[in-house]
């Protein structure tokens, strides 16, 4: 079954934000060649709202989600991030249905 989180991130100012997408960036390069499990992994801008980053997150199941923690840019980014960023709050999803995720547990 999928699984999949959503990150909401507060940077301190506008400079940080532009730092803070740098490294995520830097990241999602890793995530693309190395991670065949993490399906999505996208960085959203808010409108009106300068300094908040959303990540979206969708895995293939939660071994796949523990294995992108392990990897060393993964590592990189939750040891580099903190200097960006005033707050976040992680919120984990189950899957119950969807579209596009045939084979995950959810309904086309």
């Amino acid at each position: 079954m999928g699984f999949g989180l959503v990150v909401r991130f507060t940077t301190h100012d506008e400079e940080a934000a532009a730092a803070f997408d740098q490294l995520a960036a830097e990241t999602l390069e890793g995530i693309r060649t190395l991670e065949p499990g993490t399906l999505v992994y996208a960085n959203h801008t808010v409108p009106d709202e300068p300094t908040v980053r959303v990540f979206y997150e969708l895995y293939a199941d939660r071994a796949a989600f523990e294995r992108h923690e392990e990897q060393p840019h993964v590592r990189r980014f939750l040891a580099e991030r903190a200097q960006y960023l005033s707050s976040f709050e992680v919120t984990f999803l189950d899957e119950v249905a969807g579209k596009g995720t045939s084979g995950l547990g959810g309904t086309q």
